[in-house]
């Protein structure tokens, strides 16, 4: 098994889990300006996009405590997930090298309002910013098809998902 790499399918309660987790967080740092919390923000960012719940302690909650919790799994596509935390890994850590070393606390916490905003557009809607983009750059064809099949065919996740919930029924 390899440390780098990073799962498909996902499950969405765990990703929205982790959503959760950064939405608090971002606000936490906004309502104090405890702009610190931006380094442990961004190593979850960077060690899930590199190796999933790996290396990530919340990841690794999320997956293997809290969404089992929360009932059977509902799967989702891995790659537009990895891109949305590749995207949360870079605004965590321009906010983090601009604030705390170059003291633009006002911009650094723009950036932490944006990724309060998403995270809870996931957490609570389910709705993935990272992933619509990742859809839209798959469609003009900057993200090749193969990169993830069943986003660029959506009745084979439909179909998926179909045979999922009947065989669900059926226990």
């Amino acid at each position: 098994m390899s440390l780098i790499g990073f799962p498909n399918p996902v499950n969405e309660k765990a990703a929205r889990t982790v959503a959760a987790v950064v939405a608090i967080t971002s606000i936490v740092i906004l309502f104090t300006g405890w702009l610190w919390l931006l380094i442990p923000l961004a190593y979850g960012f960077w060690a899930r996009v590199l190796t999933g719940p790996k290396l990530s302690p919340l990841g690794a909650l999320s997956m293997k405590v809290i969404a089992p919790r929360l009932g059977e799994p509902v799967y989702t596509p891995g790659p537009p997930k990895r891109f949305a935390q590749g995207i949360g890994a870079v605004l965590t850590t321009v906010a983090a090298i601009t604030g705390l070393g170059f003291g633009w606390t006002d911009f650094a916490l723009v950036l932490v309002g944006i990724l309060a905003v998403f995270a809870t557009l996931e957490s609570v809607f389910g709705f993935c910013a990272g992933c619509f983009v990742f859809g839209q750059l798959m469609k003009i064809g900057v993200i090749p098809a193969d990169v993830c099949e069943e986003c660029n065919n959506i009745w084979a996740r439909r179909d998926r998902l179909a045979a999922e919930a009947a065989e669900s029924a059926s226990h």
